[in-house]
Parts: C-alpha cells; structure tokens; sequence
C-alpha cells in the first residue's frame, strides 16, 4: 500500500475558518506548515451562515481589498446592514446601519454566505508555497514521541500518511482528534448548545437590506430563532438552544423549531407560503463560556476544539478566525526560538478568551439570575429608545474597529 511521510514543524488538523486563517498568517510569517482535513473541498457545513462583525475584522487583516473588492461583488455573499429583532408581541424592531452614501456601501457590518462557499473562498487565499494542504486526509491516531508529534493518517484513496511535527494545531471542530489526544472531551450542558439548519426560499417580509432576524420566544428559555437573508431568495433558517435548558425541560428542539414556523404569530404567516429546501438538519455548539485550556506541550487549539462560541449570540466563524490569528502569533514565536514546551504558549488561553470576556459574563450572569432572563429582556428592553440609541451607537463602534483597528496580540 502507498504510503506518505512527512516532517514538518507545524501541522493544522482541520481546514475550516479557524486552521484556514491559522495557515493564512503563518504563511505571511515564512513558516512552512502541513495541514489535513477529512473533508474534500468545498463541501456543506451545517452552521447558521452568518459572517459576524468578527469575521469581518479577520478578512480585514487578511486583506483590506477584500470586502470592498470581491464579497461586495460576489453573490454569494450577502451584505447585512444590521439586526431586526422579533418581539413575542409580533412587532419588529430594527437596528442598523444603512448604505447612504459610497462609504457606508464599502463597510457593512455583516455578511451571510453559505459555509461551502465561504470555506472555499478562504482556500482561495492560502499560500500553496508554504503550506502542504491535504484534503480528504483523515487523522486516525495522534502519538506523542518524546517532544513531538506523530500523526497518522489516510487519504481517501487509501494512501496512508505519517506526520511527524513538532506543534500540532487542533483546528477540528467541536469532536476534536487533537482535544480527545491531549485532554478528556466532556460535554458541559452548562457551556453547549444544540442548534438546527433549514434552508428556506420564498419567506414573507424579509428586509430589503438584508438585516438580520433573530426571535426569542418567551417560553422557551435561552434560545433563540433566526433568519438570515441570502441574495437569492433563499434563507439560513435555525433554532438553537442551551443544552442544560432543553435537558431540565425536556424540550426536543426539532419540534419546537417546527412548531414555530406553523404556529407562531410571529413567523406562522411569513412561511405559510415558503418551502423548504431540505432536511433539518443539527450540530453541536461548544461555547466559550466553558473557559477551556487550549495549549499544552506541542499544541494549540483553535475555534470549535478551543469552545470558543459566543454563548450569547451562537457565533462562531469571527472567535474560530480569530484564535487562527492569534495562534499564529504564539507559533511564530515558537518556531524562531525553536521551543514548543507549554512555557511558550502560557498566556495563549487568556489572550484568546479575553476576546469574548463580555459576552462571556453577560451569558453567565442571565443563567444566574433565571433561564429566562434572556427572552424577557430581548423581549421588553429592546423597545427602550436609550436602549435603541445604545445599539446603534455601539454598532457604529463596532464598525470602525472592524474596518480600521488592528487586533493586538500579547504574547
């Protein structure tokens, strides 16, 4: 049988936006890297779509022409002026920003993209001159050989691989090879989510701006429904909710999920004459208020394997780019002192969850205070005028470090 065996200093395991943007910048570092993943490219992801005011901030680091130059005319992706919230009283509340002038047509605050295609346009930007990049590679063993890696893998042809790297990146997701290798994976209800996918065309009353819809439903506590708008008529439709909740009431959220477009006063009408485009689909969400270690001896983890969800809000894409970003910094650190003991990456879990400190606290403050705290104020605050002046005030903030505020990394 073929077999492939490489040495390297790096290897990313896993190829989704958090090792593709860890690849990104290690390549503009000089540091030649391997990374694998089991999928072949481009493939569907089940996700909510949404390119937060975090991601947009990554692709600004990876090129500042990419926004006004590619997604604005590409159309795949969909520029979101901002969020419209559904209140249990059937109203609509938006907020946002609006493309009045050249500027403002530049700079959206959000983008929706289905993650076949966003993935795939972050392939699109990897340097192929420092970065070995196997699809269809799928790690069946990680082993550690006295201060380095061995990883073995096989390709879908069969062809079966050897890595031997001396830092590993654990880029895979929620189900991690690398987390099972170095550490015990528990599920903590407390700190996941259960969420569903549907893509729907044909639904009523969508913004013309392409704002955002979210929904809490007062009886179901620390959850929330959305839709979000694509170009072509077509939506991201999905219902999440916090793992310990929907254990504690025994809540099945597919039913829930249905229940809501057929039922709902605020969403029965708008779909009664939509279709679904496919099955519903779910996935797991590893939030980032479990505060989860994520270096050791030889290894980093970044996105879903780091928990690093925004347990307020379900995003993930923006953190998962993000700690690829920050990651980067430590590793190039490490490769030119040629040390990757723990000692280097010390601060490497402060640094990436101190990006996520406030949303972290407010999570934690509402499951303190009742499960319910969540609905009830999305539900009742959101119509406060100082609450909308706020939002929109925060949002303008928000955009202008996204679009011109570099992330600094302490190492």
């Amino acid at each position: 049988m073929d077999s492939i065996n490489i040495k390297t200093k790096v290897c990313i395991i896993g190829a989704g936006p958090a090792g593709t943007s860890t690849s990104i910048f290690l390549s503009r570092m000089g540091i030649e890297h391997v990374m694998i993943d089991a999928a072949e490219f481009p493939r569907d992801k089940v996700c909510g779509d949404g390119l937060d005011i975090k991601t947009v901030r990554m692709l600004n680091h990876i090129d500042p022409a990419i926004i006004p130059d590619e997604l604005m005319t590409n159309p795949e992706f969909t520029a979101s002026w901002g969020f419209r919230l559904l209140t249990d009283n059937n109203k609509m509340m938006d907020f946002g920003r609006y493309p009045t002038d050249k500027e403002l047509q530049q700079k959206p605050p959000l983008f929706i993209a289905k993650r076949m295609m966003f993935d795939e346009f972050l392939h699109g930007k990897l340097n192929l001159n420092m970065v070995q990049f196997y699809q269809g590679t799928k790690a069946l063993e990680i082993i550690r050989t006295g201060n380095s890696w061995k990883v073995l893998a096989k390709r879908n042809d069969g062809t079966e691989m050897t890595i031997d790297t001396s830092m590993l990146v654990g880029a895979d997701g929620d189900h991690s090879m690398v987390l099972k290798s170095v550490g015990e994976r528990k599920v903590n209800r407390l700190h996941y989510a259960g969420a569903l996918r549907q893509y729907w065309k044909g639904i009523d009353n969508l913004h013309p701006n392409n704002l955002i819809e979210i929904y809490f439903p007062k009886k179901y506590p620390m959850s929330y429904f959305w839709i979000f708008p694509q170009n072509n008529g077509e939506a991201n439709v999905g219902y999440g909710m916090t793992s310990k909740v929907a254990a504690d009431h025994s809540f099945n959220i597919k039913d829930i999920f249905n229940s809501l477009i057929q039922t709902d006063p605020c969403l029965a009408d708008r779909f009664s004459n939509a279709t679904p485009l496919e099955t519903i689909k779910g996935w797991g969400i590893p939030f980032a208020s479990l505060n989860r270690h994520a270096s050791g001896d030889g290894w980093l983890l970044v996105g879903d394997a780091a928990s690093m969800v925004i347990p307020t809000t379900g995003e993930g894409i923006g953190t998962g780019m993000m700690t690829g970003y920050i990651a980067a910094h430590f590793i190039e650190r490490a490769v030119k002192e040629n040390r990757y003991d723990n000692g280097m990456f010390t601060n490497y879990t402060r640094e990436i969850q101190r990006r996520v400190t406030d949303d972290v606290k407010t999570y934690k403050r509402l499951m303190a205070i009742s499960p319910n705290a969540m609905s009830f104020m999305m539900n009742n605050v959101v119509n406060n005028k100082l609450f909308r002046m706020y939002f929109e005030s925060s949002l303008k903030k928000w955009v202008n470090t996204a679009y011109h505020k570099k992330v600094e990394v302490s190492l």
